[in-house]
């Protein structure tokens, strides 16, 4: 009798073994660690650009009058309430 009523809770409640689950986890968690230093991340370009652009003839001018507004501005040359936010 007791074996008819263990079948009748089993058919509604799923069967868990614990040996076959332990071994799942250590599995992805090491294929994740693999992946992880398996991914390198690509070379920064932004500070090449930005060098690159600080050397063109045109950028070269308009830092050399924002540093010009920014020096008259400080020293409080300029009108009251100046900033230099349009040469920048």
């Amino acid at each position: 009798m007791s074996s008819s009523i263990a079948s009748f809770f089993s058919s509604f409640l799923p069967v868990v073994h614990a040996d076959s689950e332990e071994e799942q986890p250590e599995q992805q968690e090491t294929e994740a660690k693999q992946e992880e230093e398996e991914e390198e991340e690509p070379e920064d370009l932004h500070p090449g650009i930005r060098e690159e652009v600080k050397q063109s003839a045109k950028v070269i001018q308009l830092t050399k009058h924002f540093e010009h507004c920014q020096e008259k501005v400080q020293s409080g040359q300029g009108f009251k309430g100046e900033d230099c936010v349009e040469e920048l």
